[in-house]
């Protein structure tokens, strides 16, 4: 068996991380970082014209209808360049969950996402941890609560809001009884958001979504995943960069022996858990029983091996590795952030080892 991308998916990753180099440089990823919400529309309109948008919507919604492989590859692309856009929500999470429910509402939503219209964000966090009481309820038809940590939010046209395990509301960002205040977290690069509803009117309610959420979370695991390793990915090779230039007791510092061992194991953490990506995500659609341990497993491995590498990584750097000038940092803080976004490493080994039947089921 010859596990690797197929031509169509190099071609893919080449495309997406070629126009990431021209278009989001990192002069510009710092001006997002200070912008009210860093995911700008017209970046996203231009990733829309490459199809990223789209590409799991299905082709009848005029989307791609590419697997969450295809999917994984854009997030780690978009990783390594620290861009931030609202990919992981808007065409990953939502897309997942809409095309599962249905409908003529769920159906012109897809096409207005894969064009990159509609941008719709994820409000799902108090499905896996409930924080300072957090929750959204119907009220006589009117939703009214509070919601942490929406991804992706700030900005959107629309959010996908999970009620409970088996409810999703849909809501007009700017519908009455709707407020959104951006959640300063360490990651300037990725949008987080509070929601609080005081009788908002959805758009419409799903019941009986309990599979669409269980699958909209696996695929935004995988993803997330994803663009971890992207961040991964960029670390190191900005380390081995450095060490090929940089000079001690006039010797690159990738000359002496230490330092080698360091760049080595980054490597030898990476590419395994790379292995491990291709796998969860291609399971996703061609194994659905495995892909929520498979999710779980990835993204707590990546959280694992990512805080190393990043600190191994800004170490090689030496003191210049930890300040805003260097911009390290912009990688350091994402995978940081996307340690905990989804659930974190003991809490998804611990789902996968209850899905397992190796732990009681809370």
């Amino acid at each position: 068996m010859d596990f690797a991308l197929s031509e169509d998916q190099l071609l893919l990753e080449q495309t997406v991380r070629g126009f990431l180099a021209d278009r989001v440089p990192i002069e510009r990823v710092r001006e997002l970082r200070d912008a009210a919400c860093p995911n700008d529309r017209t970046l996203w309109s231009e990733l829309a014209e490459l199809g990223v948008c789209g590409i799991r919507v299905p082709e009848a919604q005029d989307g791609s209808g590419l697997g969450l492989l295809d999917a994984a590859i854009v997030a780690q692309a978009l990783g390594r360049a620290a861009t931030p856009s609202p990919f992981l929500a808007s065409a990953v999470m939502a897309p997942t969950a809409l095309a599962a429910l249905g409908g003529a509402d769920a159906e012109r939503w897809l096409v207005g996402i894969a064009s990159g219209e509609l941008v719709v964000g994820v409000a799902a966090t108090e499905l896996f941890s409930v924080r300072e009481g957090a929750g959204v309820r119907r009220d006589g038809g009117a939703l009214r609560g509070k919601a942490l940590m929406a991804l992706d939010a700030c900005g959107a046209d629309l959010v996908l809001v999970a009620l409970d395990a088996g409810t999703l509301a849909a809501v007009r960002t700017d519908a009455d009884g709707v407020a959104i205040e951006r959640l300063r977290t360490v990651d300037a690069t990725r949008c987080t958001a509070e929601l609080v509803f005081d009788g908002a009117s959805p758009e419409a309610v799903f019941e009986g979504a309990g599979a669409a959420c269980s699958r909209m979370l696996d695929a935004g695991r995988v993803a997330l995943a994803a663009d971890a390793l992207g961040c991964c990915e960029s670390m190191i090779e900005q380390a081995v960069a450095y060490a090929k230039q940089r000079k001690q007791f006039d010797r690159v510092i990738g000359s002496f022996q230490a330092v080698k061992h360091m760049c080595a194991e980054m490597v030898a953490e990476f590419e395994p858990a790379r292995s491990l990506l291709w796998y969860a995500a291609h399971a996703f659609d061609a194994l659905p029983e495995e892909a929520p341990r498979l999710a779980c497993h990835v993204l707590s491995h990546v959280s694992e091996i990512g805080r190393e590498i990043a600190s191994v990584s800004t170490q090689v750097h030496g003191g210049i590795g930890w300040t805003d000038e260097q911009n390290l940092h912009f990688w350091f803080k994402r995978i940081a952030n996307a340690r905990h976004l989804l659930g974190g490493p003991e809490s998804l080994r611990e789902r996968a080892a209850t899905l397992q039947g190796l732990a009681p089921a809370a």
